[in-house]
């Protein structure tokens, strides 16, 4: 297979280097917390077969990636890549706040034959601007793999200005950014002046983002809602804005019901649901209560989903 991340980047390019539609993917586990390798390979496949998906990211936060080790990240890395990896690009969450732990991440999930990084901005230390351009630039120059940043102040406690965005875009492997910053206006001028991809990190987000310049999503309710997203991201890029707005009022409930907890807490329950791999959480997360799935039955039915 030949990847789009191989086309230039960015939408003045024509480029979606990791296609449209991506989803952070979760990390099963087994019963005891242990890996479900074989679970993750299966997951993979369904998302990419069944909920049509361009693109995975495997060990960002919504794989858990704070409490996996750094062998079970390669581990899942390497069963999603042999799963979908010939029909998918594969891209590994490799993102810490210490440089050189990241920068081993990058050349051990390069090594293992990722076809793109996520490397988040450096979160709880804070660093000033000048580190973070710093950060970035040492990562991208120490893996031949193209690189995706991830701005989520939200998170990090850190933002990505605008103009480091724009210098780290002068960097040949730094192609596209999953924006969760939740600044239309500052997103807008970045495209407008750069050939990076944009890809929305909120799901709520994702159609007025492609109106300003976005590319596609890297999303959560995907797990489950990846077909109807990837309808709405194609239909506002063949120019039916009002089949693309119908879809994301569709897809509100299930925006909101991912989301009513922390991410993944919901995504596994759903999942489970669904019959599909996912197992529990891992400290110090904790599973959703009879409570919460109750809602996100509702939430899901809303969008058009029955789950179990």
């Amino acid at each position: 297979m030949t990847h789009d991340h191989l086309a230039p980047a960015g939408p003045g390019a024509g480029g979606r280097p990791f296609g449209r539609l991506i989803t952070a993917m979760i990390t099963p586990f087994a019963a005891d917390g242990s890996l479900d390798v074989d679970g993750a390979a299966r997951l993979a496949t369904y998302l990419v077969d069944e909920q049509r998906h361009d693109g995975l990211v495997v060990n960002g936060t919504t794989g858990e990636s704070p409490t996996t080790s750094d062998a079970e990240k390669d581990t899942v890395l390497r069963a999603v890549l042999e799963a979908v990896g010939d029909r998918a690009s594969v891209i590994a969450g490799v993102g810490s706040y210490d440089t050189h732990h990241t920068i081993e991440l990058a050349q051990a999930a390069a090594k293992a034959g990722a076809h793109g990084l996520l490397v988040v901005t450096p979160y709880y230390n804070k660093p000033p601007q000048a580190g973070l351009l710093r950060h970035f630039t040492m990562v991208a120059d120490a893996a031949d793999v193209p690189v995706m940043l991830y701005d989520i102040p939200g998170r990090t406690g850190t933002a990505l200005a605008s103009d480091t965005i724009c210098r780290l875009a002068e960097h040949e492997r730094i192609v596209a950014v999953k924006d969760a910053k939740g600044d239309l206006a500052a997103t807008a001028q970045v495209i407008a002046r750069t050939d990076l991809a944009y890809y929305s990190g909120d799901d709520l987000l994702t159609l007025p983002l492609l109106a300003v310049g976005a590319v596609g999503v890297v999303g959560v309710p995907t797990h489950l809602f990846g077909a109807p997203t990837k309808e709405m991201i194609e239909a506002y890029e063949r120019g039916d804005v009002a089949g693309a707005l119908a879809l994301h009022q569709q897809l509100l409930p299930a925006y909101e019901g991912f989301f009513r907890t922390q991410g993944v807490i919901m995504t596994k329950a759903a999942l489970r649901l669904a019959g599909l791999p996912a197992g529990p959480v891992r400290p110090p997360l904790v599973d959703a209560t009879d409570e919460q799935i109750a809602q996100l039955r509702t939430d899901c039915a809303a969008s058009g989903r029955e789950l179990a």
